[in-house]
């Protein structure tokens, strides 16, 4: 039965217990309004470690001032039936309060990599995420940490941070999961009206034709942007926030392509953001 855990003093004195023990701890770090992205980490965790823990935290230092923070969707006792039926051991579901019992007086900085794509559109967003990660795995101690690869900047933005902190955590990429159509598993699909959602596989099928200028030998970002956005225009009635290309995981913006890439995109529907890439790798 998996247990919640919601004081960080518990959940050290946990960590620390395992460790003596010499059991391997797999880590993935939610908002919660599960789906099934979240549940293959969980999967891919629950097969490789002997103890997995998710964290259940909606982190305000994430938020922007005119984000969705209170709208987050919010539903704990769906995210534990969820997590337990995949047989996760532990949820770490801390209060506001007890993660940050006052105002962080340090916060760290993502840096360069936080100033494209995402970060250049939610300034600060970033910083929030490796502040909340560096916190969470300073508490869970994990061996390995999931990450799901549809927020490829923020995956790049943790790697780095593992190495540059010093962390003895080994970071696992997931590949996005998708719905039948295409459409990447995001908790915020439910803000799309019936519409929009019938529209929305159309973004996975423009990074495809994106994909598939590459394969036949396009190399000028320029080019192959304009096609994609021109299918997106055509297809949907969503505002094209980003659709860009960078390297990977370096994210520098590329103008005539080499190496290893990521071609990423943002589009605002009426109530819901959605974002989508794939990673292309020359190895």
């Amino acid at each position: 039965m998996t247990k919640i855990i919601t004081t960080i003093k518990e959940m050290m004195e946990l960590t620390q217990k395992w460790r003596e023990n010499g059991l391997q701890i797999g880590f993935v770090p939610t908002m919660g309004a599960l789906h099934e992205g979240h549940l293959t980490m969980m999967e891919q965790s629950i097969s490789n470690n002997d103890i997995t823990v998710i964290s259940v935290f909606v982190n305000p230092l994430q938020f922007g001032p005119d984000e969705d923070f209170d709208a987050y969707p919010r539903n704990i006792p769906s995210d534990v039936e969820k997590a337990e039926s995949i047989g996760v051991d532990y949820i770490f579901h801390p209060s506001e309060s007890e993660m940050y019992p006052t105002k962080p007086t340090i916060q760290v900085s993502a840096g360069r990599l936080s100033t494209v794509l995402e970060g250049a559109q939610r300034p600060g967003h970033f910083d929030g995420v490796v502040t909340v990660v560096n916190k969470l795995f300073n508490i869970v101690r994990p061996h390995c940490a999931y990450f799901g690869k549809k927020d490829a900047q923020q995956l790049a933005i943790i790697e780095q941070m593992v190495i540059d902190f010093n962390h003895p955590i080994t970071i696992k990429g997931v590949d996005i999961v998708r719905e039948t159509d295409g459409l990447a598993r995001s908790s915020r699909n439910i803000y799309l009206t019936e519409e929009e959602r019938q529209q929305a596989p159309h973004l996975y099928q423009s990074l495809k034709l994106a994909h598939q200028m590459y394969i036949d030998g396009e190399r000028e970002s320029d080019k192959i942007i304009a096609a994609a956005c021109d299918y997106l225009k055509m297809h949907t009635e969503g505002e094209i926030e980003t659709f860009a290309i960078y390297s990977y995981p370096e994210l520098v913006e590329q103008q005539n392509i080499s190496g290893d890439i990521f071609i990423s995109l943002a589009v605002k529907f009426s109530k819901a953001r959605l974002i989508d890439n794939i990673i292309i790798s020359n190895k």
